[in-house]
């Protein structure tokens, strides 16, 4: 079995709680209030502000220069195209980027970029992959059941958002996160150390679901 795969089946219902998120689900049927979308949004780009700088810290641990490449790709695809995803979508509704870059970190941002960060700190790239994976490889897997449900449709206001997840651009990307984590557990992963790698990914997949849940508790 695959790396992902299998932290992904050891951590089976703090997987299935975040890629079925009632936010996921009101998305895909459009029903999604906008002021919790809009909260999420600002939230996400903030957050991947420091999952850039997790990227970076990649390229610190990687063991090899093809390591360092793909590190930087990563940190490329979130200051070339993520972030730019964001700013289009808020630019809509009339928010500039100094209004979202300026805005405070809700708690739950703070708690996963921050966990992430200390995991790649604290460990190899192995753990700093395992902290990074839940994100990067969820959000490919809600974009294309989003667009396999039919949910990309012309009348819902988030299609966008799943056109862009579920992209075969987008699918590529995780898929070759997935590659690069299996090559990185070649050098790094023993038994002995899996039962952490499987503690920070379950985390992370906990972590997701509480962003999420933020942006549903924006609107309460």
């Amino acid at each position: 079995m695959k790396l992902f795969e299998r932290l992904k089946a050891d951590a089976a219902p703090q997987w299935a709680d975040y890629v079925d998120h009632s936010f996921v689900r009101q998305l895909g049927t459009g029903e999604l209030p906008l002021e919790a979308f809009k909260h999420y949004l600002v939230q996400d780009y903030l957050f991947l502000i420091q999952f850039a700088r997790a990227y970076a810290l990649g390229i610190y641990k990687s063991p090899s220069v093809d390591d360092m490449r793909q590190s930087l790709e990563g940190v490329k695809a979130i200051l070339d195209v993520e972030l730019d995803l964001h700013l289009e979508l808020c630019g809509s509704w009339g928010m500039s980027r100094s209004d979202i870059e300026s805005a405070p970190e809700d708690t739950p941002t703070m708690a996963y970029t921050r966990f992430v960060l200390d995991a790649g700190m604290a460990g190899d790239l192995l753990d700093l992959q395992a902290a990074l994976a839940p994100c990067i490889i969820g959000y490919a897997e809600i974009g294309v059941a989003l667009k396999n449900k039919g949910s990309a449709t012309e009348d819902n206001p988030y299609t966008r958002w799943i056109n862009e997840y579920g992209s075969d651009e987008y699918q590529e990307l995780a898929q070759g996160f997935a590659e690069w984590m299996d090559k990185t557990a070649e050098i790094y992963l023993t038994e002995a150390r899996y039962p952490r790698l499987s503690s920070l990914f379950e985390k992370a997949s906990r972590l997701e679901s509480g962003f999420w849940q933020m942006g549903l508790d924006a609107v309460k």
